[in-house]
């Protein structure tokens, strides 16, 4: 923008200054040759330092979007080992209870397999006939 404005004012400049018969002269012409060129040289310039801004505006947007990226990162990573370390724990107390009701269970079968030839009402029942099973309940 500011390099188009540029370049247009002195274009004018120049155009109006050629077409004016009085100063068309080799000297002038010369220098105006020499002027165009000092002005194509800070074009050139112009042009150059806004490349280098630009490339500076996209290297800060790009170390900021990268810190952006590594600090999302590093936060998932945190979250993922909370999870992990929550997991664990939950997978730890898990087994405890398993181990507690295989304990209970066996205590149970135990007691059971103890209790059978002593029970009553298994004997009835394995004759089927409702009689004896009534007479087999405690009254």
């Amino acid at each position: 923008e500011i390099l188009y404005s540029l370049f247009s004012a002195n274009c004018i400049k120049h155009y109006k200054y050629s077409r004016d018969p009085s100063r068309v002269y080799q000297g002038q012409i010369a220098q105006s040759n020499e002027s165009n060129r000092a002005f194509l040289a800070s074009l050139v310039f112009l042009q150059s330092l806004e490349d280098d801004d630009r490339k500076l505006k996209r290297r800060e947007k790009n170390r900021v979007a990268a810190q952006r990226s590594r600090k999302k990162q590093t936060q998932k990573a945190d979250r993922l080992h909370e999870e992990y370390e929550y997991l664990e724990h939950e997978n730890s107390s898990l087994q405890k209870e398993v181990e507690k009701l295989t304990d209970e269970l066996r205590r149970l079968t135990e007691a059971l397999k103890a209790h059978e030839p002593l029970c009553p009402l298994l004997h009835c029942a394995i004759s089927h006939r409702p009689e004896v099973i009534t007479n087999c309940l405690p009254r």
